[in-house]
């Protein structure tokens, strides 16, 4: 297989869903819009509004002591009292996300869980 044969079949088709992987302060993300609000968050931190976030955070749904599944969700938010909230940034949604989001809450707390559209 010469290289043209190779890039035709295997050539790049990008994200099923539109999205674009867009790179800020040195990491990649997802979206633009995950990326704009890497932004955001930033600007909040230096406001003094949270203490601390971090990208791509793994939460393990767990039930009755049985791993179902993993989360990542988009971003662990750290307020100056402690208090902790999950934000997920969220362009189209698709049903294995719907499944893992209603698992989260039902598990974390509605509370803790904010969804950015």
């Amino acid at each position: 297989m010469d290289i043209k044969e190779y890039k035709r079949i295997y050539k790049k088709t990008g994200n099923k869903y539109n999205a674009r992987s867009t790179q800020y302060n040195g990491r990649n993300y997802h979206s633009k819009m995950e990326a704009s609000y890497a932004m955001e968050l930033d600007f909040m931190k230096v406001g003094g509004i949270i203490k601390e976030w971090i990208p791509q955070y793994k939460l393990s749904l767990d039930i009755n002591e049985h791993h179902i599944a993993n989360y990542f969700v988009d971003f662990k938010v750290i307020y100056p009292d402690d208090r902790i909230e999950y934000h997920e940034v969220k362009g189209m949604e698709t049903d294995v996300w719907r499944i893992k989001w209603r698992l989260s809450l039902a598990i974390f707390g509605k509370e803790n869980f904010v969804l950015i559209k």
